[in-house]
Order: C-alpha cells, then sequence, then structure tokens
C-alpha cells in the first residue's frame, strides 16, 4: 500500500480509501466485517462512510451502514487502526426522511451526535458536508442550475463555528467538503482564515475516466490551496469495470439492482469511451478496472481513491490497483480518447 497525508495534518492514510455505502443495503454486516477484515490486512487504514448509506437511501436503512461498522469496532477493537470519515447529509427530496434544516447549527450537531453513536466511536476524524444546500451541479447534472439554485447560500461562518465547537469537543478532528464547486470552497477557505475557524481539507468529489469535469476548476483549487481530492465512483457505479458492456446485464450488479442510479453512465457516448478505454487495457496487458483505478492513483490532487465493491474479489483487484504504474505511452492514449470524448457523463 501507498501512503499520503490529509492535507495540513499529520493524520497518514492510504491512497485507498474504502467506500462503504452498499452495506446494508446490498452487503450484510458479515459481508461488510470481512470486507474492512481484508482492506486492513492490505494495509487500507481509511474508511469513508456517512449517515446517508446504506444507498439508494430509504428510512428503513437510514444510518445501516454506520451500524455495521461501528458493530465491527466494537467486535475487533480496532478503531485506533483506522482513519475515519462520515459526512451530514445536504438538503432536499431525497433526504426529507432525515431532517429538513440543512447545515444549521442544530442540524450538524444532530448529525454527528447520531454518527458517533452508531459508528460506536467518541470521534470522528474527518466530517465532511455531503453535498451544498444552494444547490449545485453534481449527482448527474452537467451545468450549473442557476435556475432553481437557492439565491442565498449557506452561511459559511456559522457552519465552521458549529464545526470548530465539535472539534474543540473532540467528537471531529478536521473537517471537509463534498460535490462542492471552486467558489463555495473558496468561501469557507477566506471564512476560516478570517475568522481563524477550521480549514477544510479535502474534497470529496466524483472523479473518472468519463467524468473528469474535476479538472475544470477546482484540481487548480486543490493543488494550490493544497485540497485533498478523496475522489468517488472511480469505476463510475461499475461501468469502468466493462461489467456491462456489449448487452452485459449481471444480475446482482447495482445497475441492474438500481437502474435509476446509473443512467448518467448509459449514454452511447459513455459507451464508447469505455470500449475505446477497454482497448487500451488490454493492449497493455491489465484490466479495465486497473487502467481506471490506476489512473486516479497517481494524479497530483488526489488524496485517496474511494474503492466501492459488494464481493471480496471485487475488493482485491481494486485494491491492488494501488501496484500499477501507468506508462508515459498508456497516459497519452488515455489523453487521446479524453481528447475525442471528454467527460462524457456529468
Amino acid at each position: 500500500m501507498k501512503y499520503t497525508k490529509l492535507p495540513h495534518t499529520d493524520i497518514e492514510v492510504s491512497k485507498i480509501c474504502l467506500g462503504t455505502m452498499t452495506w446494508g443495503k446490498q452487503n450484510t454486516q458479515e459481508e461488510g466485517s470481512e470486507q474492512m477484515d481484508f482492506a486492513l490486512e492490505q494495509g487500507v487504514n481509511f474508511f469513508d462512510t456517512a449517515e446517508l448509506y446504506s444507498v439508494p437511501a430509504t428510512p428503513e436503512t437510514y444510518g445501516s451502514t454506520e451500524k455495521i461498522i461501528g458493530n465491527w469496532f466494537k467486535k475487533t477493537g480496532n478503531r485506533d487502526k483506522v482513519v475515519l470519515t462520515s459526512k451530514i447529509c445536504g438538503p432536499g427530496p431525497y433526504t426529507a426522511h432525515i431532517r429538513d434544516n440543512g447545515f444549521a447549527k442544530e442540524a450538524i450537531i444532530e448529525a454527528v451526535e447520531g454518527s458517533l453513536k452508531r459508528l460506536q466511536t467518541d470521534y470522528i476524524d474527518l466530517y465532511q458536508l455531503h453535498w451544498p444546500e444552494r444547490g449545485v451541479n453534481c449527482f448527474g447534472l452537467r451545468d450549473y442550475p442557476y435556475k432553481t439554485s437557492r439565491k442565498e447560500a449557506e452561511n459559511h461562518v456559522e457552519i465552521l463555528e458549529t464545526l470548530d465547537a465539535l472539534i474543540k469537543q473532540g467528537k471531529i478532528r478536521q473537517v471537509g467538503l463534498s460535490n462542492e464547486t471552486p467558489w463555495g470552497t473558496l468561501q469557507y477557505l477566506q471564512a476560516a482564515k478570517e475568522l481563524n475557524l477550521p480549514r477544510m481539507i479535502t474534497m470529496q468529489n466524483s472523479y473518472s475516466l468519463v467524468h473528469r469535469s474535476y479538472e475544470y476548476g477546482m484540481s487548480e483549487v486543490s493543488m494550490r490551496e493544497n485540497i485533498g481530492l478523496l475522489a468517488y465512483s472511480p469505476l463510475a457505479q461499475g461501468v469502468l469495470t466493462g461489467k456491462y458492456l456489449r448487452g452485459q446485464k449481471p444480475a446482482d450488479a447495482r445497475g441492474i439492482l438500481f437502474p435509476n442510479y446509473i443512467t448518467r453512465y448509459q449514454s452511447d457516448l459513455v459507451q464508447q469511451a469505455v470500449l475505446k478505454y477497454e482497448s487500451i487495457a488490454l493492449k497493455h496487458g491489465i484490466s479495465l478496472t486497473e487502467l481506471s483505478l490506476a489512473f486516479i492513483n497517481q494524479l497530483p490532487f488526489v488524496t485517496a481513491n474511494i474503492i466501492g465493491a459488494t464481493k471480496i474479489s471485487q475488493l482485491k483487484e481494486n485494491i491492488g490497483s494501488i501496484n500499477i504504474n501507468l506508462s508515459e505511452e498508456i497516459l497519452a492514449e488515455i489523453e487521446a480518447v479524453h481528447h475525442l470524448i471528454p467527460n462524457p457523463a456529468p
């Protein structure tokens, strides 16, 4: 395994981060525990979760993933071996069963307290805002929704003051953002600097070979402000494994079980791009999965690559991608496809 540090801290994390959002929906307690055992054995010490999980979110499964992790902590005593992240969900119809007051002070406190209880821990190493309150282009929305986005933005100062109090209480250690834009990120950084409040140190945004829009603005913010990308959906909901190519419909695949959650990756352009990336992988004797993950692992603005799996065999291949080094020839071939079909999935 390769390691780095969370920006602006001495907290060492594995470059591969274990994603957990299927636990409690597609995976049982036993399977989640098996994945955590295996990941830790492979040197993965960075686990990502959220109060929202498992996904698709329902009132019945709210917090189920955190409960699975908490039960594992209690059984194994491995809490001190893991750098743990969680998130407060953003507002909207999708989370109406959780709360409707966004990132208000009482909402953040309630969310943190609930996560700590489910996770059976006294602290969360990195606490993130899952998505902005105001409405931005994420989750398959390509362009900024200026017609429907809230005119009032989040109260960045109040949010940071609330997080600061939780840090001083020892309940969280560091804070980060998710699905945020350059403008929103800089608002948080400016408020933190001017008022001596906690600094956002990471950004958890979608990034894959078919969705590289992070490079349109956020990658520069990442590098100049030292905010590390925690890349999620690096395999584009499994599309970049190739398992849906040529009409394949594996019965237990997420895209078949929950088809509404994969529509952004089903266009003809996405399929064309994936076929071209598959050809590159085959030419160089690696799998499409390895190509897709290794490309992200070596990017200079990436702190960690969040991989998720429902089977140990998938998890093994995903973690193993850390040992794949892409040559300049392969990188040039990837860029040629990207130039031809740039960001086909929003």
